[in-house]
């Protein structure tokens, strides 16, 4: 959980401590921000095409480290170290969630090994559920949205296709967060799930996904509420992106990933598809 949260996103950390050197190389900061983007993309579409359940959150942590290098790239420093904040939430979850279900699986890993686990146990699905949201950025019921959303804003205000890229990223991480959560808990009970989830787990599990829902709202946009609390306690690391155009990027921004969601409803619920890996994305494995 530390690995998958925190260590892999040290970069971020050394490049907005190291802000000052950045900000005399433009053409840096620009190919830093395009570097973001593309690893936001492909990350985004290696998550949607992989059929082990650790691999779809290894390639989605790639994916949101793509976000944070954009922040980065743009200038907006803090609302890089915000998405981190935000992303060790949701990420720890959702590897813990995803343990849970591999320990009740006998150490399977394959998604379409598993399915209808929700009735099996509703608590990790519920849990995972609270993860994958706040991986899309589900807008005001999730962490990722609010960190996610300054991300979105100092992109719009550095390049706006910069920002259609960024959205699209939305869109394909609510896409391939869903996808997981459907096939895995979504239908009826089939690959042998045994056994139950201890309250040694259960605990962790409650208190993470709490977190990963209201742990965003130490920072909110003024349209929905004038809350700073994380930019005023890093206050000397500038960069927060100025809220222009806010209502179009804030719906923009909070329609992209519930459209991915509902593609993925739309693809993977069990009423449409008796056997996921018939689907074309699933031939890419």
């Amino acid at each position: 959980l530390i690995h998958a949260a925190t260590m892999v996103t040290a970069g971020v950390y050394l490049i907005a401590r190291l802000h000052a050197l950045f900000l005399p190389a433009p053409l840096v900061m620009h190919l830093t921000a395009w570097v973001g983007l593309a690893t936001l993309l492909l990350a985004g579409g290696s998550a949607l095409a992989q059929t082990d359940i650790k691999r779809v959150l290894a390639y989605s942590t790639i994916s949101q480290l793509g976000y944070m290098f954009l922040a980065l790239g743009c200038g907006a420093w803090s609302a890089a170290i915000f998405h981190l904040v935000t992303h060790a939430f949701f990420k720890a979850l959702l590897f813990m969630a995803a343990g849970a279900v591999i320990l009740r699986m006998h150490h399977r890993q394959d998604i379409f090994q598993m399915g209808g686990l929700a009735r099996v146990m509703p608590w990790v699905c519920a849990a995972f559920v609270a993860g994958a949201a706040a991986l899309a950025g589900v807008p005001l019921l999730s962490a990722g949205f609010y960190s996610k959303e300054a991300i979105l804003q100092a992109a719009w205000d550095s390049d706006p296709l910069l920002w259609t890229g960024a959205l699209a990223g939305a869109f394909l991480t609510g896409l391939y967060g869903f996808r997981c959560v459907f096939i895995v808990f979504a239908g009826q009970p089939h690959g042998g799930a045994t056994g139950r989830t201890g309250w040694t787990m259960a605990v962790p599990l409650a208190c993470l996904s709490l977190i990963a829902i209201v742990g965003g709202m130490i920072e909110m946009p003024d349209i929905i509420a004038p809350v700073h609390i994380f930019s005023h306690k890093i206050m000397p690391v500038p960069g927060w992106p100025a809220e222009h155009h806010a209502i179009p990027l804030l719906l923009a921004g909070s329609l992209a990933p519930l459209a991915g969601i509902a593609l993925a409803w739309m693809i993977w619920r069990p009423a449409a598809l008796p056997h996921p890996s018939a689907t074309p994305v699933a031939r890419f494995a």
